[in-house]
Formats: C-alpha cells, sequence, structure tokens
C-alpha cells in the first residue's frame, strides 16, 4: 500500500495447501461463547468494562478483520456474518471505498482485480488501468471507475488462495456490500441476536479519493447520521491510517476515533502529501500520543509496535507502547493476528507446512499479555478460545 502500508505487512503466499483441522475444534469452543455456555461466558464477563460506547466492550476485544476472513473471503456478508456467529466482539465491516456515482462500498482496495471476479467479465477488459495509489503505481481495475450498479454484477473471491485454498470454495458467492447495507445489516442482526452489533469501518485512501472529487468523510457522516449512529454511545468505530481523515471525522461525527499506524519508519500519506516530515516513529512518542488523544480515542499500531521482531522474524522485548498510550488515555487495537505459520513470529510456527496452522494461542497470549485493548484477526473463533485462556489462567 505504499507509503501507507495496509495490514498486509510481510502477507505472502506459498503453494502449501494443508487442511485447517483447528478449525472445528476452535468453532466448538467459541460456540460456547455464542451459546452462554459457563467457561466462555465468564471470561468474557470477567473481562468486560462497565459503561456505555466503547467501555461496554469485553477487553481484549476480538474484532473479526474484514469479518471472518480467515474462513470466508473478504469484505462479504458471509465473511461478516460468520465472524458473528464465531462470536466477535466487533466486526470490521467495511474497508471504505467509492464508486464513480458516489456510493461507498466495501473492499480492501479501490483495486479489485485480486477480490473480485472483474477479470473474468469481458465487457469491463477496457476498464483495466495503471494508476498512481499514494505514489505506488497500481495496476487493476478500480471502484472508482464503475458505477455501483456496474460493481454489483461482479462476485468477490479469496484474495490469497494459496494461503487459503478453501476460502476458494465461496467465490462468486457474494457480492460486494454497500456501507448502506452493511450498516441496515448491523441493525438486523442486533434484533436476531439479541445484542449490540459493533462494526469497525475504515477510510482507505482519504487523500488520494479527495483529490478525485470522492472524499471519503461527508459520505461516511452523512450515511451514519442517516442511521442515528454518530455519537460517541453508537457501536461504529471509526479507523484510518491518515491523521488528518480522522481530524476531519472528528468534526463531523462523535463516534470513537482510531488512528491507524503502519511500520516505525513509515509515512502517513497525507504527511506525504503535506510535507509533513514525521514518520509512524514520531506518532508514538509521548508528545505524538498526546497530540493523537487531542482527537481520538485510540489507535491501531502494527502487533510489530507492540512487540519488535528481530531479524529472524523472532519476538523481542515488548515496547512501552502501550503504557504510554494508556497514559494519554487511548486504547491500543493492533493488527493482525492470523492463524497460518507465514503470518505468526518465527517461534510460533510448527511442522513443515508454510501454510499450516502455528501456535496462535501461544502468540495471542503473549500480545495480551502485553495489556492491549483488543486485536484485530482473520479467526476470531481462535482468539475468544485464546482470551478465555488468557482471562481464565
Amino acid at each position: 500500500m505504499g507509503t501507507q502500508q495496509s495490514r498486509e505487512t510481510g502477507e505472502r503466499t506459498s503453494g502449501g495447501t494443508g487442511r485447517r483441522a483447528l478449525l472445528g475444534a476452535a468453532v466448538l469452543g467459541a460456540g460456547a461463547s455464542v451459546l452462554g455456555l459457563p467457561g466462555t461466558a465468564r471470561a468474557a464477563g470477567g473481562a468486560a468494562r462497565h459503561g456505555g460506547g466503547l467501555k461496554s466492550l469485553p477487553v481484549p476485544t476480538i474484532i473479526g478483520h474484514r469479518g471472518a476472513s480467515g474462513y470466508r473471503p473478504e469484505h462479504t456478508f458471509g465473511s461478516y456474518q460468520l465472524a458473528l456467529d464465531l462470536g466477535a466482539d466487533i466486526v470490521e465491516a467495511g474497508d471504505l471505498v467509492p464508486t464513480r456515482d458516489g456510493h461507498l462500498v466495501c473492499r480492501h482496495e479501490p483495486e479489485i482485480g485480486g477480490t473480485t471476479d472483474v477479470a473474468d467479465h469481458p465487457e469491463f477488459a477496457d476498464r483495466r488501468t495503471t494508476k498512481t495509489l499514494d505514489g505506488v503505481p497500481t495496476t487493476g481495475w478500480f471502484t472508482e471507475d464503475f458505477t455501483l450498479a456496474e460493481l454489483k454484477t461482479l462476485r468477490a473471491i479469496e484474495r490469497i488462495p494459496a494461503n487459503r485454498p478453501h476460502n476458494t470454495l465461496y467465490n462468486g458467492r457474494w457480492e460486494i456490500p454497500t456501507f448502506e447495507e452493511v450498516l441496515k445489516w448491523q441493525d438486523e442482526q442486533t434484533r436476531k441476536r439479541g445484542k449490540q452489533v459493533w462494526i469497525y469501518p475504515e477510510t482507505k485512501h482519504p487523500t488520494y479519493f479527495r483529490k478525485l472529487g470522492l472524499g471519503l468523510e461527508e459520505r461516511v457522516a452523512k450515511l451514519l447520521h442517516r442511521h442515528g449512529k454518530d455519537k460517541r454511545t453508537s457501536p461504529v468505530i471509526l479507523q484510518s491510517f491518515e491523521p488528518t481523515s480522522i481530524q476531519r471525522l472528528n468534526k463531523l461525527v462523535d463516534n470513537p476515533l482510531v488512528v491507524l499506524l503502519s511500520s516505525a519508519n513509515s509515512r502517513p500519506y497525507d504527511f506525504v502529501e503535506a510535507g509533513d516530515p514525521r514518520t509512524v516513529a514520531d506518532l508514538i512518542t509521548p508528545k505524538g500520543l498526546r497530540e493523537i488523544a487531542g482527537y481520538a480515542q485510540g489507535i491501531g499500531p502494527t502487533l510489530d509496535l507492540v512487540i519488535p521482531k528481530d531479524a529472524s522474524g523472532n519476538l523481542t522485548k515488548p515496547t512501552t507502547l502501550v503504557a504510554d498510550a494508556h497514559k494519554v488515555g487511548l486504547i491500543l487495537h493492533p493488527y493482525t493476528m492470523r492463524n497460518e505459520n507465514p503470518f505468526l513470529p518465527t517461534s510460533f510456527r510448527k511442522g513443515s507446512d508454510p501454510d499450516g496452522y502455528g501456535d496462535a494461542f501461544g502468540a495471542f497470549r503473549t500480545y495480551f499479555a502485553t495489556g492491549i485493548d483488543g486485536v484485530f484477526t482473520d479467526n476470531p473463533d481462535t482468539g475468544l478460545l485464546a482470551r478465555e485462556d488468557f482471562v481464565n489462567g
């Protein structure tokens, strides 16, 4: 994602196709929390904060990253629904990008060649192009070149099929959701489940889209206001890698706001555009965190900012980030925990299959021990079991 790096830092694919045997056991365990069985109910209850808004969430909070994207193609209602079924406290329903006619849709990136079947649609072959996205030449098909009606003819596919061949079973099953559809789905699921469903949308590449005349923040605020979800206690947390996007949202809505933070040496792209020389390393100093606390309620750092890795990929000593952020009243929801070996610290990988499951429980436990308030995970069922172990241990 160029200077505004995404949650895929370090993500790679491999030809390994090992079956994820852990899924069945994890689903059964997570089901205990959904059904209110004793063990997990105690864990979540013991960790819960009291009061409205963010304080009503269990800690550590388990956030379904793009839904349950370890098991379904990301940013589909199939993925979102499964995240709730597995017991996620929050669903990251919506990396928000605009269509040509100004609608907000949920895609990891505006380039959709890797997440939809657009390449199989000859009628859109001439839409394939190369653009400079946050300073990086990117070739493919872009949401801003399609109307919503055109995007609705496409279907979602698995983004990293080499790591998750089982997810390709669901290719073509779900369409691209709009943000407004997500807001309605949230209400429907809240009624059906008898408990408040939370979502955690992100404004993607807001500087890029503002220059195209497709400002994201005003569109987000308009929809939240229309659906009565623009309050401090509303179950919608907004996030962005660009601090100025969060500052803009802070003037438009009262929702909880979170600044996402990539690698320490990276620069948010709005800083690049504005000539601001600061890096993420500057933002995570006590001074930088105090500034963020002036307009946001939390930060979403990469896990490496919480516990760095050495050259071999092993965890080293935790930084002071958790304590420093808490000192100025910020919560921390780092990203992203995944079960597969390539995404785990080296010492937590198991077996010879580079894409098999490693010791995800051990990794969760290590990160929870730093005092983080929650974590984004592609495998919310694993995260819930790990939280149960941590809280009850």
